[in-house]
């Protein structure tokens, strides 16, 4: 049932009182030498951290250096996400031997962590058992789709997705409905259930309730850990980054005692395990470019939201709104002239130093099964990669509105391979500094999740940028 946001979170125990928790955590971590590998399946996981680098290769040397440098915390961008299972999971088990083979010339302990979508969205349990097969055996898997930022909250067991002032079960959104990883319940017990096709009944996953987060604390956090065998799912209940943090704190002092758990997590969980600390949205000052040309946003996301905010910024004055009809992208004998338009009409707008956003038409195109409709997503995807790899000029800046669109735009429109986060511009929506290897070395691309934000939100962002 929907609810009142405000009212359930007077009902709920108030928060474990210790200060100072996230500090203990960073200190744990590097304590402990270890480094949290991320794996992440589109690239907007990199919403609630800063000076974190992102890889979108994944060899053994690219990661072998990254756990050389002893950074905290890295990303793995593999966009499985925007592939068929069985390519996914041959991604995963991929990186998880490679990743393998660095630790052991490294000597550096990675902690493996596979981010997806904080409203369910992706291959589970495909994913997760391709890296418990080549880097367990694991005692629990630890199930935390809760993210502040863009409003998901976990209580009961029942994962929630906030609108205005209403929480929303997550399975009664648009976003259950996807075509291609659409699901009917809410309750993550029943959900795990539903995913694994009944390996896993709702009665055998664990829980680590707000109950035992909020009055029990770390210790009874540990405890419930402690018990946990076999690889048996484990839903994390939170309601507050505080929450999350005495979660993590019993998760360390179980680890710590010799017990191995895999983490299926939204982006908040990455930030307070790898001890990132909070800090303010980037300002103009730290996003100011050199470019006199237009700045581009590119949107590809199909979701609700993703259009409410695209007319909204399509009122901003001096937009050259670009339109690429899908129906031509999908026809073979229409598709090139319908890119290579686009594509002569946002240079030449950037030329001129107008701000530019090429989107896709907004019906959306499904195909009869779940791998015909990634399909389709893939070959309009190619169509706005294509945009980018056309351009004749640097924009001033670059906005990937959608996940798949993004990482497609940064690995194959802009050629990055490992770029640093430098934060979020607004919450949840986190901005890239690209290497000297991309087709635009120095430039700020903003990775913008396609269901996170306000109607105003795009169009603030854009407004941001026109006065950096």
């Amino acid at each position: 049932m929907v609810l009142c946001r405000s009212e359930l979170m007077a009902s709920l125990p108030s928060e474990w009182p210790e200060e100072g928790m996230r500090a203990r955590i960073r200190a744990s971590v590097e304590h402990s030498r270890e480094t949290l590998v991320t794996i992440d399946d589109d690239p907007t996981g990199c919403q609630t951290v800063h000076d974190v680098p992102v890889l979108t290769v994944w060899s053994v040397e690219a990661l072998q250096r990254e756990l050389e440098a002893g950074e905290p915390v890295v990303f793995v961008l593999t966009n499985s996400r925007s592939l068929p299972q069985p390519e996914a999971v041959a991604v995963n088990r991929e990186i998880a031997a490679n990743l393998a083979a660095a630790a052991k010339a490294t000597g550096r302990r990675p902690v493996v962590l596979s981010r997806s979508d904080s409203t369910l969205r992706g291959h589970f349990p495909a994913e997760t058992d391709a890296l418990s097969e080549a880097l367990g055996p694991f005692e629990g898997l630890l199930i935390a789709p809760y993210f502040l930022e863009g409003g998901r909250l976990t209580i009961g067991d029942v994962h929630y997705v906030q609108q205005a002032e209403e929480l929303i079960p997550a399975a009664e959104t648009e976003l259950a409905k996807d075509p291609s990883f659409g699901y009917t319940s809410s309750n993550l017990r029943q959900w795990v259930e539903e995913k694994s096709g009944g390996r896993w009944r709702a009665d055998d996953v664990a829980s680590i309730g707000i109950g035992d987060v909020r009055e029990g604390g770390p210790e009874r956090v540990a405890d419930i850990l402690r018990g946990v065998t076999g690889g048996v799912p484990v839903v994390v209940n939170a309601a507050s980054d505080r929450d999350l943090e005495v979660v993590i704190l019993g998760l360390l002092a179980a680890e710590a005692e010799g017990k191995r758990f895999l983490y299926r997590t939204a982006a908040s969980f990455v930030k307070v395990r790898g001890g990132v600390t909070d800090r303010e949205l980037l300002s103009p000052d730290e996003l100011r470019g050199g470019r006199d040309a237009g700045g581009l946003t590119i949107v590809g996301s199909y979701v609700q939201r993703s259009t409410a905010q695209l007319e909204r910024l399509l009122k901003l004055p001096d937009i050259e709104a670009l339109e690429l009809e899908v129906p031509a992208v999908l026809a073979p004998s229409r598709r090139d002239a319908a890119v290579s338009r686009i594509a002569a009409e946002a240079s030449e707008a950037l030329t001129c130093g107008r701000d530019a956003v090429v989107f896709t038409s907004r019906e959306h195109i499904s195909g009869d099964d779940a791998a015909e409709s990634l399909r389709i997503a893939a070959a309009v995807s190619e169509a706005l990669v294509e945009v980018v790899q056309r351009l004749e000029v640097a924009p001033r800046y670059l906005i990937g509105k959608g996940g798949i669109t993004a990482h497609d735009v940064a690995t194959r429109g802009l050629h990055v391979e490992r770029a640093v986060v430098m934060g979020q511009i607004a919450a949840g929506v986190p901005v890239w500094r690209l290497g000297d290897e991309s087709k635009f070395p120095g430039l700020a691309y903003v990775v913008f999740p396609g269901n996170v934000g306000t109607e105003e939100t795009l169009a603030e962002v854009v407004t941001a940028l026109r006065d950096a």
